[in-house]
């Protein structure tokens, strides 16, 4: 997922961030990488504690869900304000997520911890120049450490407790050592305020958070076509329409100052390079986290593997896709300024990844080991070649003016991605086991052995089915989470 170009909403020459500023900061960055990817190992296991399988999808969505509420938010916070001390504030929030989540004592408690991480977390990286770079070697080394917490005596708690700690002794270099460049010398607090667009991030946070629900809990906490599901889509489009009426025709603030850059999409050019770009980076999204949550519940469910196991199964997709990515990053690091030069990359990563994410649905319960290696190395290969490239082709292709703004929906669409992917796949996959399982085990099996099977903590109740009961069930479990992979091809 590197790349040399960064996708902070807010670039860092523009908010006064100079390098000195900019050094400390991988490492809450790679806490944040992380945390992107951790409950893709301890979700078995956390499951099993608390009991609510029902809520099983919020722990991945919840992360990031505030990610993408207010990553554009944040951009305008660090053009306004003290660059260090909304660091260190956005930190603050995300280190106390982490202890909230190791001391949680219900499954609600660790969805607040980790919506609160994911608040905290995306203000505290988006700074970063070499932002990519950071995220590729945390979502590396993600999956291994904290399987590795999960397996252990100090339990998946300690894959949360970690970053309490990592973040303390790093304190006093946040505290003392940063600058503190100020990005509007002499203006009050108040006029530096009331520059930001108070309607517009309201607006966008209610639409994405509202548009989240409705496909988390359709058909898992409330029928699809309830009441409560249906109001949730209709608020959230409500206030998308809301949010689209507002920026066009600034009510309650500027074309300066209005959160979203609509000039984008005014120019003929620039909005087919944006839209183009934009939709490009949400399938990268998807492309990239459904394989992640994927591969880990199918080697724990399926072959019995401990935590740590099932991440090391994750390394071929990983590892080649940082690599493809970091080269690839390199190469467009020196534009052209020729829009034409950057589409095979996009061409060529597309169709690798389609034909790759074809072989991984059609895995089934006995498929080789070797095989989804392969397949995985081919996605990442395939993903890695385009999943960062929408930056550089956006800033390079565009002119001058309009390059300096190109990062914000490409920023907005990267985390936007993987919150579809998130949320629909784990939606999908949950109602179609759901329903077949249904019809195959008898009546005395209550739903909640059912939900805990297709969670995949409920391998000791699989065991004691007749052997070809086992097999069926297994081949459902397989069948929907193979619906996950629909979302790369399309």
């Amino acid at each position: 997922m590197p790349s040399s170009s960064s996708p902070s909403v807010q670039s860092p020459e523009s908010s006064g961030i100079s390098d000195s500023h900019r050094r400390p900061h991988p490492l809450i960055t790679i806490l944040f990488a992380l945390d992107n990817t951790v409950v893709a190992d301890v979700q078995p296991q956390i499951v099993l504690q608390f009991e609510s399988i029902q809520d099983i999808a919020w722990l991945a969505v919840a992360f990031i869900m505030s990610t993408t509420a207010v990553n554009l938010f944040y951009g305008q916070l660090y053009s306004h304000l003290s660059p260090k001390w909304l660091y260190i504030g956005s930190v603050a929030v995300f280190e106390a997520g982490s202890p909230l989540c190791g001391a949680a004592p219900d499954m609600n408690s660790l969805i607040v911890g980790r919506a609160l991480c994911g608040l905290g977390g995306v203000g505290a990286a988006c700074v970063s120049r070499k932002y990519w770079d950071y995220v590729g070697l945390g979502t590396l080394l993600g999956p291994v450490v904290r399987g590795a917490f999960a397996d252990s005596d100090a339990t998946w708690r300690w894959a949360f407790y970690i970053n309490f700690p990592i973040g303390g002794l790093a304190a006093q270099v946040y505290l003392f050592m940063l600058p503190s460049p100020d990005p509007q010398p002499g203006a009050t607090i108040l006029k530096r305020l009331a520059e930001i667009d108070w309607i517009g991030a309201p607006l966008m946070l209610g639409a994405i958070v509202c548009f989240t629900m409705g496909v988390s809990f359709g058909g898992v906490l409330y029928e699809c076509d309830s009441g409560s599901d249906i109001a949730l889509f209709v608020v959230a489009g409500v206030l998308l329409i809301a949010f689209g009426i507002q920026q066009v025709y600034c009510i309650g603030t500027t074309k300066e100052r209005r959160i979203f850059p609509v000039e984008l999409i005014t120019s003929r050019k620039s909005y087919r390079t944006i839209t183009l770009m934009f939709c490009v980076t949400v399938t990268g999204g998807c492309a990239i986290f459904v394989p992640v949550y994927f591969v880990p519940i199918f080697f724990q469910f399926m072959r019995g593997d401990s935590a740590i196991d099932a991440a090391v199964h994750l390394l071929p997709l990983i590892l080649v896709m940082v690599t493809v990515a970091l080269r690839q990053g390199g190469m467009l690091s020196y534009p052209s300024g020729k829009f034409w030069l950057y589409m095979p990359w996009f061409t060529v990563g597309g169709i690798i990844s389609v034909v790759a994410s074809t072989l991984m649905y059609f895995v089934k319960t006995d498929t080789s080991t070797a095989w989804i290696y392969g397949a995985s190395a081919m996605l990442g290969t395939g993903v890695g070649t385009f999943t960062q490239a929408g930056f550089s082709t956006a800033q390079a292709s565009l002119p001058a003016p309009k390059a300096a703004v190109a990062s914000s929906p490409i920023a907005l669409a990267q985390t936007s991605g993987v919150n579809i992917a998130l949320a629909v796949g784990n939606a999908v996959s949950l109602n179609r086991a759901e329903k077949r399982l249904t019809t195959i085990l008898p009546d005395t099996v209550t739903e909640d052995q059912i939900q805990a099977a297709i969670a995949g903590v409920g391998t000791d109740f699989v065991t004691t089915l007749p052997s070809r009961m086992q097999q069926e069930v297994l081949e459902a479990i397989v069948e929907a989470l193979n619906l996950r992979i629909c979302l790369i091809s399309w």
